[in-house]
Protein backbone atom coordinates (compact mmCIF):
# COMPACT_ATOMS: atom_id res chain seq x y z
CA UNK A 1 0.00 0.00 0.00
CA UNK A 2 1.32 3.51 -0.70
CA UNK A 3 1.06 6.39 1.43
CA UNK A 4 1.52 10.24 0.90
CA UNK A 5 4.25 10.17 3.81
CA UNK A 6 6.17 7.98 5.71
CA UNK A 7 5.74 9.75 8.90
CA UNK A 8 2.89 12.70 9.69
CA UNK A 9 3.70 14.68 12.78
CA UNK A 10 0.59 16.34 14.38
CA UNK A 11 2.31 19.16 16.64
CA UNK A 12 4.83 21.32 16.03
CA UNK A 13 5.95 21.52 19.33
CA UNK A 14 9.80 20.67 20.72
CA UNK A 15 8.76 16.65 20.81
CA UNK A 16 7.14 16.75 17.06
CA UNK A 17 9.46 19.30 15.43
CA UNK A 18 12.93 17.17 16.60
CA UNK A 19 11.15 13.72 15.81
CA UNK A 20 10.02 14.93 12.39
CA UNK A 21 13.19 16.68 11.41
CA UNK A 22 15.26 13.66 12.48
CA UNK A 23 13.19 11.43 10.55
CA UNK A 24 13.41 13.40 7.44
CA UNK A 25 17.12 14.45 7.40
CA UNK A 26 18.25 11.67 8.88
CA UNK A 27 16.78 9.04 7.69
CA UNK A 28 15.30 10.03 4.34
CA UNK A 29 11.92 10.10 5.35
CA UNK A 30 9.07 11.85 3.37
CA UNK A 31 7.70 13.85 6.50
CA UNK A 32 4.67 16.25 6.85
CA UNK A 33 3.64 18.15 9.71
CA UNK A 34 0.51 19.90 11.04
CA UNK A 35 0.34 22.83 13.52
CA UNK A 36 -2.53 24.80 14.55
CA UNK A 37 -0.93 27.37 16.96
CA UNK A 38 2.27 28.63 16.51
CA UNK A 39 5.84 26.37 16.01
CA UNK A 40 8.04 26.16 18.88
CA UNK A 41 4.66 25.01 21.27
CA UNK A 42 4.48 25.74 24.97
CA UNK A 43 7.85 25.36 25.45
CA UNK A 44 9.22 28.02 22.92
CA UNK A 45 6.03 30.04 22.83
CA UNK A 46 4.18 30.45 26.33
CA UNK A 47 6.49 28.70 28.50
CA UNK A 48 10.29 27.80 29.10
CA UNK A 49 11.79 30.54 27.46
CA UNK A 50 9.49 33.35 27.80
CA UNK A 51 9.51 32.21 31.36
CA UNK A 52 13.09 32.07 32.06
CA UNK A 53 13.42 35.61 30.20
CA UNK A 54 10.97 36.74 32.59
CA UNK A 55 13.28 35.41 35.21
CA UNK A 56 16.44 37.31 34.17
CA UNK A 57 14.14 40.47 33.92
CA UNK A 58 13.12 40.06 37.39
CA UNK A 59 15.93 39.19 38.86
CA UNK A 60 18.06 42.57 38.45
CA UNK A 61 16.61 45.10 41.17
CA UNK A 62 18.74 42.83 43.32
CA UNK A 63 21.72 42.87 41.30
CA UNK A 64 21.34 46.55 41.78
CA UNK A 65 21.27 46.45 45.47
CA UNK A 66 24.24 43.90 45.29
CA UNK A 67 26.03 46.35 43.29
CA UNK A 68 25.59 48.95 45.72
CA UNK A 69 27.36 46.79 48.19
CA UNK A 70 30.20 45.64 46.09
CA UNK A 71 30.55 49.80 45.63
CA UNK A 72 29.47 50.51 42.45
CA UNK A 73 27.59 53.96 42.42
CA UNK A 74 24.13 52.73 40.60
CA UNK A 75 20.65 53.59 41.32
CA UNK A 76 17.32 51.67 40.98
CA UNK A 77 14.88 52.59 38.14
CA UNK A 78 11.49 51.51 37.36
CA UNK A 79 11.00 48.34 35.91
CA UNK A 80 9.95 49.19 32.27
CA UNK A 81 7.04 46.02 30.92
CA UNK A 82 6.40 47.62 27.63
CA UNK A 83 9.86 47.72 27.01
CA UNK A 84 10.65 44.40 27.97
CA UNK A 85 7.51 42.72 26.66
CA UNK A 86 8.08 44.18 22.83
CA UNK A 87 11.41 42.88 23.24
CA UNK A 88 10.29 39.27 24.55
CA UNK A 89 7.82 38.99 21.83
CA UNK A 90 10.44 39.65 19.16
CA UNK A 91 12.65 36.84 20.52
CA UNK A 92 9.37 34.41 20.22
CA UNK A 93 8.99 35.41 16.57
CA UNK A 94 12.30 34.48 15.67
CA UNK A 95 12.49 31.40 17.70
CA UNK A 96 9.61 30.27 15.93
CA UNK A 97 11.08 31.44 12.49
CA UNK A 98 14.17 28.95 13.72
CA UNK A 99 11.79 26.23 14.15
CA UNK A 100 9.67 26.69 10.59
CA UNK A 101 13.23 27.08 9.60
CA UNK A 102 14.48 23.56 10.64
CA UNK A 103 11.08 21.84 9.51
CA UNK A 104 12.08 23.35 5.81
CA UNK A 105 15.66 23.40 5.80
CA UNK A 106 15.07 18.96 6.42
CA UNK A 107 12.41 18.93 3.46
CA UNK A 108 9.72 18.45 5.85
CA UNK A 109 6.26 19.64 4.57
CA UNK A 110 3.86 21.78 6.75
CA UNK A 111 0.60 22.59 7.52
CA UNK A 112 -0.42 25.70 9.26
CA UNK A 113 -3.90 24.22 10.41
CA UNK A 114 -5.57 21.81 12.70
CA UNK A 115 -5.67 17.94 12.01
CA UNK A 116 -7.88 15.02 13.23
CA UNK A 117 -7.16 11.21 12.73
CA UNK A 118 -9.52 9.75 10.39
CA UNK A 119 -8.53 6.13 10.27
CA UNK A 120 -5.13 4.46 11.25
CA UNK A 121 -3.40 6.10 8.54
CA UNK A 122 -4.62 9.33 7.29
CA UNK A 123 -4.97 12.39 8.82
CA UNK A 124 -8.43 15.21 8.00
CA UNK A 125 -6.71 18.84 8.27
CA UNK A 126 -9.09 21.63 9.13
CA UNK A 127 -9.58 22.58 5.38
CA UNK A 128 -10.94 19.14 4.64
CA UNK A 129 -7.43 17.57 2.61
CA UNK A 130 -6.60 14.31 3.63
CA UNK A 131 -3.49 12.69 3.65
CA UNK A 132 -2.41 9.20 4.34
CA UNK A 133 0.83 8.11 6.13
CA UNK A 134 2.20 5.17 7.20
CA UNK A 135 3.14 6.27 11.12
CA UNK A 136 1.24 8.98 12.59
CA UNK A 137 2.80 10.27 15.65
CA UNK A 138 0.47 12.59 17.80
CA UNK A 139 2.85 15.36 20.09
CA UNK A 140 0.02 17.84 20.66
CA UNK A 141 1.26 18.86 24.27
CA UNK A 142 -0.92 20.03 26.92
CA UNK A 143 -2.65 23.10 28.30
CA UNK A 144 -3.47 24.85 31.46
CA UNK A 145 -6.64 24.40 33.05
CA UNK A 146 -8.71 26.10 35.41
CA UNK A 147 -11.04 24.28 37.55
CA UNK A 148 -14.75 25.65 37.62
CA UNK A 149 -16.00 27.81 40.92
CA UNK A 150 -17.81 30.70 40.61
CA UNK A 151 -16.23 33.54 38.84
CA UNK A 152 -13.37 31.05 37.67
CA UNK A 153 -13.82 32.98 34.20
CA UNK A 154 -11.54 36.08 35.57
CA UNK A 155 -8.61 34.04 36.18
CA UNK A 156 -5.51 33.88 33.52
CA UNK A 157 -3.00 31.41 33.02
CA UNK A 158 0.62 30.68 32.39
CA UNK A 159 -0.03 31.07 28.42
CA UNK A 160 -1.50 34.60 29.15
CA UNK A 161 0.51 36.29 31.68
CA UNK A 162 2.74 36.53 28.69
CA UNK A 163 0.63 39.04 27.55
CA UNK A 164 -0.28 41.32 30.00
CA UNK A 165 -1.31 44.73 28.74
CA UNK A 166 0.77 46.15 31.69
CA UNK A 167 1.95 44.97 34.88
CA UNK A 168 -0.47 45.02 37.72
CA UNK A 169 -0.03 46.43 41.03
CA UNK A 170 -1.42 43.25 42.85
CA UNK A 171 -1.65 39.84 41.91
CA UNK A 172 -2.75 36.83 43.05
CA UNK A 173 -1.29 33.57 42.05
CA UNK A 174 -3.25 30.01 42.52
CA UNK A 175 -1.20 26.81 43.19
CA UNK A 176 1.89 25.27 44.99
CA UNK A 177 3.66 23.53 41.67
CA UNK A 178 7.01 25.03 40.27
CA UNK A 179 4.77 26.82 37.69
CA UNK A 180 3.26 28.69 40.29
CA UNK A 181 6.17 29.22 42.65
CA UNK A 182 8.35 30.37 39.89
CA UNK A 183 5.95 33.11 38.85
CA UNK A 184 5.25 34.05 42.37
CA UNK A 185 9.26 34.81 42.46
CA UNK A 186 9.23 36.96 38.75
CA UNK A 187 5.93 38.94 39.52
CA UNK A 188 7.63 40.35 43.12
CA UNK A 189 11.23 40.39 41.29
CA UNK A 190 9.16 42.90 39.00
CA UNK A 191 7.65 45.04 41.76
CA UNK A 192 4.04 43.72 41.77
CA UNK A 193 2.76 42.86 45.33
CA UNK A 194 2.38 39.00 44.82
CA UNK A 195 0.07 36.66 46.56
CA UNK A 196 0.29 32.70 46.67
CA UNK A 197 -2.51 30.43 48.21
CA UNK A 198 -1.79 26.99 47.53
CA UNK A 199 -4.05 24.51 49.70
CA UNK A 200 -1.70 22.12 50.89
CA UNK A 201 0.95 22.30 53.30
CA UNK A 202 4.25 22.99 51.39
CA UNK A 203 4.85 23.97 48.36
CA UNK A 204 6.40 22.19 45.36
CA UNK A 205 4.78 18.53 46.64
CA UNK A 206 6.84 15.64 45.24
CA UNK A 207 10.24 17.21 45.90
CA UNK A 208 12.27 16.83 48.97
CA UNK A 209 10.54 18.38 51.94
CA UNK A 210 13.77 19.76 53.17
CA UNK A 211 14.66 22.05 50.11
CA UNK A 212 10.73 22.81 49.58
CA UNK A 213 10.69 24.31 52.95
CA UNK A 214 13.91 26.15 52.68
CA UNK A 215 12.52 27.44 48.92
CA UNK A 216 9.22 28.67 50.73
CA UNK A 217 11.08 30.51 53.15
CA UNK A 218 13.63 32.44 51.42
CA UNK A 219 9.83 33.16 48.79
CA UNK A 220 8.72 34.87 51.73
CA UNK A 221 11.40 36.77 53.33
CA UNK A 222 11.63 38.60 49.63
CA UNK A 223 8.11 39.61 49.54
CA UNK A 224 5.87 37.19 48.50
CA UNK A 225 2.74 36.77 50.45
CA UNK A 226 2.54 33.00 50.53
CA UNK A 227 -0.74 31.35 52.29
CA UNK A 228 -0.58 27.14 52.60
CA UNK A 229 -3.56 25.39 53.42
CA UNK A 230 -5.81 28.18 51.51
CA UNK A 231 -7.89 27.96 48.14
CA UNK A 232 -10.41 30.15 46.44
CA UNK A 233 -14.27 29.80 47.69
CA UNK A 234 -15.37 32.45 44.59
CA UNK A 235 -14.24 35.69 42.41
CA UNK A 236 -16.31 38.09 41.15
CA UNK A 237 -15.01 41.58 39.05
CA UNK A 238 -15.45 44.97 41.58
CA UNK A 239 -14.81 47.80 39.22
CA UNK A 240 -11.52 47.04 37.49
CA UNK A 241 -10.05 44.60 40.20
CA UNK A 242 -11.38 41.27 40.92
CA UNK A 243 -13.05 40.24 45.10
CA UNK A 244 -10.97 36.88 46.05
CA UNK A 245 -13.11 35.02 48.62
CA UNK A 246 -10.70 32.60 50.48
CA UNK A 247 -11.13 29.39 52.43
CA UNK A 248 -9.17 31.44 55.42
CA UNK A 249 -11.95 33.92 55.70
CA UNK A 250 -10.39 36.65 53.71
CA UNK A 251 -11.67 38.47 51.06
CA UNK A 252 -8.69 40.75 49.03
CA UNK A 253 -8.83 42.91 45.84
CA UNK A 254 -6.88 41.95 43.32
CA UNK A 255 -5.59 43.50 39.85
CA UNK A 256 -5.12 40.14 38.16
CA UNK A 257 -5.53 36.06 39.20
CA UNK A 258 -3.38 33.27 37.83
CA UNK A 259 -4.20 29.85 37.59
CA UNK A 260 -1.85 27.68 37.94
CA UNK A 261 -3.12 24.39 39.61
CA UNK A 262 -2.67 21.93 36.78
CA UNK A 263 -2.41 20.90 33.05
CA UNK A 264 -4.68 19.00 30.33
CA UNK A 265 -3.29 16.83 27.92
CA UNK A 266 -4.31 18.31 24.13
CA UNK A 267 -5.91 14.73 22.89
CA UNK A 268 -9.77 16.14 22.86
CA UNK A 269 -11.46 15.99 19.31
CA UNK A 270 -9.08 14.37 17.47
CA UNK A 271 -10.79 11.02 16.21
CA UNK A 272 -8.83 9.02 18.82
CA UNK A 273 -11.23 7.17 20.44
CA UNK A 274 -13.21 6.12 17.01
CA UNK A 275 -10.05 4.47 16.31
CA UNK A 276 -9.41 2.59 19.56
CA UNK A 277 -6.59 4.66 20.53
CA UNK A 278 -6.43 4.09 24.38
CA UNK A 279 -6.65 7.03 27.22
CA UNK A 280 -6.04 7.35 30.54
CA UNK A 281 -7.87 8.85 32.90
CA UNK A 282 -6.64 12.69 32.82
CA UNK A 283 -7.28 12.32 29.42
CA UNK A 284 -3.90 11.53 28.21
CA UNK A 285 -3.18 8.76 25.34
CA UNK A 286 -1.64 5.67 26.34
CA UNK A 287 1.67 4.37 25.43
CA UNK A 288 3.65 1.62 26.12
CA UNK A 289 7.95 1.90 26.39
CA UNK A 290 8.29 3.04 22.98
CA UNK A 291 5.56 5.40 22.60
CA UNK A 292 3.10 3.11 20.70
CA UNK A 293 -0.67 3.16 21.09
CA UNK A 294 -2.76 0.15 20.98
CA UNK A 295 -3.19 0.97 17.14
CA UNK A 296 0.38 -0.40 16.02
CA UNK A 297 0.80 2.94 13.22
CA UNK A 298 0.12 5.95 15.69
CA UNK A 299 2.66 6.83 18.44
CA UNK A 300 2.50 9.74 20.47
CA UNK A 301 4.84 11.90 22.70
CA UNK A 302 5.55 14.56 24.86
CA UNK A 303 3.16 15.91 27.57
CA UNK A 304 -0.12 14.33 25.69
CA UNK A 305 0.77 10.91 27.16
CA UNK A 306 1.61 13.24 30.40
CA UNK A 307 4.65 10.90 31.45
CA UNK A 308 6.97 13.42 32.42
CA UNK A 309 6.57 16.15 31.23
CA UNK A 310 9.33 18.01 30.47
CA UNK A 311 10.65 19.28 27.25
CA UNK A 312 14.01 17.83 26.91
CA UNK A 313 12.06 14.52 27.82
CA UNK A 314 9.58 15.03 24.66
CA UNK A 315 12.78 15.79 22.71
CA UNK A 316 14.67 12.30 23.90
CA UNK A 317 11.17 10.41 23.17
CA UNK A 318 10.64 11.58 19.79
CA UNK A 319 14.33 10.76 19.38
CA UNK A 320 13.91 7.02 20.46
CA UNK A 321 10.50 7.00 17.96
CA UNK A 322 13.00 7.79 15.28
CA UNK A 323 15.20 5.44 16.57
CA UNK A 324 12.54 2.40 16.69
CA UNK A 325 10.41 2.83 13.79
CA UNK A 326 12.75 4.78 11.18
CA UNK A 327 16.24 3.23 12.34
CA UNK A 328 15.40 -0.35 12.78
CA UNK A 329 16.79 -0.13 16.57
CA UNK A 330 13.95 -0.41 19.10
CA UNK A 331 14.65 2.14 21.78
CA UNK A 332 12.51 2.53 24.92
CA UNK A 333 12.24 5.57 26.76
CA UNK A 334 14.58 6.19 29.51
CA UNK A 335 12.81 8.40 32.01
CA UNK A 336 15.30 7.29 35.53
CA UNK A 337 17.47 9.86 36.97
CA UNK A 338 16.04 12.76 35.06
CA UNK A 339 17.69 16.15 36.03
CA UNK A 340 15.50 19.42 36.51
CA UNK A 341 15.65 22.73 37.40
CA UNK A 342 13.02 24.58 38.92
CA UNK A 343 13.48 28.66 38.35
CA UNK A 344 12.28 29.68 41.48
CA UNK A 345 13.86 32.50 43.90
CA UNK A 346 16.04 30.93 45.24
CA UNK A 347 16.49 28.41 42.61
CA UNK A 348 16.36 24.38 42.80
CA UNK A 349 17.99 21.45 41.16
CA UNK A 350 17.39 18.01 41.74
CA UNK A 351 18.10 14.85 40.40
CA UNK A 352 17.28 11.48 41.60
CA UNK A 353 14.94 10.28 44.73
CA UNK A 354 14.05 13.15 47.62
CA UNK A 355 15.13 12.15 50.98
CA UNK A 356 11.52 10.72 51.80
CA UNK A 357 11.28 8.61 49.10
CA UNK A 358 14.70 7.10 49.73
CA UNK A 359 14.27 6.34 53.15
CA UNK A 360 10.72 5.04 52.00
CA UNK A 361 12.67 2.35 49.95
CA UNK A 362 16.08 1.64 51.80
CA UNK A 363 18.40 2.23 54.81
CA UNK A 364 20.29 5.61 53.44
CA UNK A 365 22.10 8.44 54.98
CA UNK A 366 21.99 12.00 54.75
CA UNK A 367 24.69 13.98 53.49
CA UNK A 368 23.80 18.01 53.94
CA UNK A 369 24.72 21.28 54.57
CA UNK A 370 23.46 25.07 54.14
CA UNK A 371 24.98 28.33 54.25
CA UNK A 372 24.57 31.31 53.23
CA UNK A 373 27.04 32.02 49.88
CA UNK A 374 30.02 34.32 49.44
CA UNK A 375 28.42 36.55 47.06
CA UNK A 376 25.37 37.07 48.88
CA UNK A 377 26.48 37.84 51.99
CA UNK A 378 28.82 40.14 51.40
CA UNK A 379 25.99 41.95 49.97
CA UNK A 380 24.37 41.92 53.74
CA UNK A 381 22.08 39.30 52.25
CA UNK A 382 20.46 36.69 54.87
CA UNK A 383 20.15 33.95 51.42
CA UNK A 384 20.74 30.70 52.39
CA UNK A 385 21.76 27.89 50.59
CA UNK A 386 21.34 24.06 50.78
CA UNK A 387 23.27 21.38 49.17
CA UNK A 388 22.33 17.71 49.75
CA UNK A 389 22.88 14.22 48.85
CA UNK A 390 20.89 10.86 49.64
CA UNK A 391 23.14 7.77 50.14
CA UNK A 392 22.46 4.28 49.94
CA UNK A 393 23.78 2.39 52.77
CA UNK A 394 24.00 -0.70 51.03
CA UNK A 395 25.66 0.70 47.92
CA UNK A 396 26.95 3.77 48.77
CA UNK A 397 25.13 5.30 45.61
CA UNK A 398 23.83 8.59 45.24
CA UNK A 399 20.19 8.25 45.47
CA UNK A 400 19.50 11.79 44.93
CA UNK A 401 20.85 15.22 44.80
CA UNK A 402 19.23 17.83 45.93
CA UNK A 403 20.58 21.80 45.65
CA UNK A 404 18.89 25.46 46.37
CA UNK A 405 21.14 27.88 45.18
CA UNK A 406 21.54 30.60 42.84
CA UNK A 407 22.45 28.75 39.46
CA UNK A 408 21.23 25.43 40.80
CA UNK A 409 20.29 24.57 37.33
CA UNK A 410 23.62 24.44 36.28
CA UNK A 411 25.05 22.45 38.69
CA UNK A 412 22.53 19.73 38.61
CA UNK A 413 23.25 19.40 35.08
CA UNK A 414 26.57 18.04 35.42
CA UNK A 415 25.73 16.30 38.86
CA UNK A 416 22.91 14.51 37.10
CA UNK A 417 25.70 12.61 34.75
CA UNK A 418 27.12 11.36 38.18
CA UNK A 419 24.20 10.04 39.61
CA UNK A 420 23.24 8.81 36.22
CA UNK A 421 26.62 6.53 36.32
CA UNK A 422 25.74 5.41 38.99
CA UNK A 423 28.11 7.57 41.31
CA UNK A 424 28.83 6.24 45.19
CA UNK A 425 29.56 8.85 47.84
CA UNK A 426 33.00 8.00 47.46
CA UNK A 427 33.30 8.83 44.22
CA UNK A 428 32.50 12.13 44.93
CA UNK A 429 34.46 12.04 47.76
CA UNK A 430 37.56 11.57 45.64
CA UNK A 431 37.07 14.89 43.44
CA UNK A 432 39.20 17.87 44.55
CA UNK A 433 36.78 20.52 45.10
CA UNK A 434 36.76 24.08 42.85
CA UNK A 435 37.16 26.61 45.82
CA UNK A 436 35.85 29.27 46.19
CA UNK A 437 32.55 28.15 44.48
CA UNK A 438 29.31 26.96 45.89
CA UNK A 439 29.26 23.47 44.49
CA UNK A 440 32.49 22.61 46.22
CA UNK A 441 30.44 21.38 49.04
CA UNK A 442 28.81 18.71 47.12
CA UNK A 443 32.37 16.82 47.14
CA UNK A 444 33.43 17.86 50.74
CA UNK A 445 30.45 16.90 52.94
CA UNK A 446 32.39 14.10 55.17
CA UNK A 447 29.83 13.02 58.20
CA UNK A 448 25.64 12.43 57.47
CA UNK A 449 24.16 14.26 59.22
CA UNK A 450 20.86 11.37 60.17
CA UNK A 451 20.14 7.97 58.64
CA UNK A 452 16.79 6.86 57.95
Amino acid sequence: MSFDYDLFVIGGGSGGVRAARVAAGETGAKVALAEEDRYGGTCVIRGCVPKKLMVFASEYAGMVEDAQAYGWDVKPGAFDWDAFKSKLHAELDRLEGVYRGILKNNGVESFDQRARLVDPHTVELADGTRKSAKHILIATGGRPVVPEFPGSELAITSNEIFHLEKLPETMLIVGGGYIACEFAGIMNGMGVNTTQFYRGAQILRGFDEEARGLICEEMCQNGVDVHLGTNVIEMAKDGDKIRVKATNGTERLFDVVMYATGRAPNAGDMGLEALGVERGRKGEIVVDAYSQTGVPSIYAIGDVTDRVNLTPVAIREGMAFVETVFKANPTPVDHELIPTAIFTQPEMGTVGLSEEQAAAQEPIEVYATSFKPMQQAFAGRSQRVLMKLIVSKATRKVLGCHIVAPGAGEMIQMAGIAVKMGATKEDFDRTVAVHPVMAEELVTMRHPVRSA
